[in-house]
């Protein structure tokens, strides 16, 4: 009795793993790209037009904050860069007629996921692009000789635990599958 399954439904099924201790429920995949947000520990360049002295290298503290001559305390975590340059223009705007500030992220501290358990390498790894379970793992020096591969849980902020079965990420049966990992993503291989 032929049936046909969408890709996301196939998709889901394999996250889920087939786990009924786990609760059963479909995990949003999204395709989109989504812009940069800036995070703890990333620097910054920020460059004010005319204005050399106001111009400034700054590294996002680890309460989220950059300090600013004449801006002050500026919220710089969780905003693309082209939100606070506007934010910094608009508290400019006091001194300077017409600011124009360009904010550029220089170096990316903040997107990082952490790989524990049975792995060679357990540890935290930057976050430099696109990074799938596969690559995490593989980053990670591949399973020990004790890893369970089909009882990986993906730990994931706002999701909560995503349980994934290895042996079915890798089959070749239908193209493989895979999950991307999203920067503060905790890979537990028991």
């Amino acid at each position: 009795m032929g049936r046909i399954f969408s890709g996301a439904s196939i998709a889901a099924a394999l996250l889920l793993g087939g786990c009924a201790s786990h609760h059963e429920r479909v995990i949003p995949v999204s395709t989109i790209e989504e812009p940069y947000r800036i995070g703890r520990e990333d620097v910054l360049d920020i460059a004010v037009w005319r204005d050399p002295d106001l111009s400034r290298t700054l590294p996002v503290r680890p309460d989220g904050f950059i300090s600013m001559n004449m801006a002050g305390e500026i919220k710089a975590e969780g905003k693309t860069p082209i939100e606070l340059s506007e934010e910094i223009s608009a508290k400019l705007k006091p001194y300077i007629q017409q600011p124009k500030v360009t904010v550029m992220v220089r170096e990316v501290n903040s997107s990082r996921v952490f790989v524990t358990g049975e792995v060679a390498k357990p540890g935290a790894y930057p976050l430099r692009g696109k990074l799938s379970l596969v690559q995490a793992i593989a980053l990670a020096g591949g399973f020990s000789d004790f890893a369970s591969k089909d009882s990986i849980l993906v730990i994931r902020q706002g999701a909560g635990e995503i349980p994934v079965r290895y042996s079915e990420m890798v089959e070749k049966k239908d193209g493989r599958r895979d999950l991307y990992l999203k920067p503060g993503d905790t890979v537990v291989v028991p």
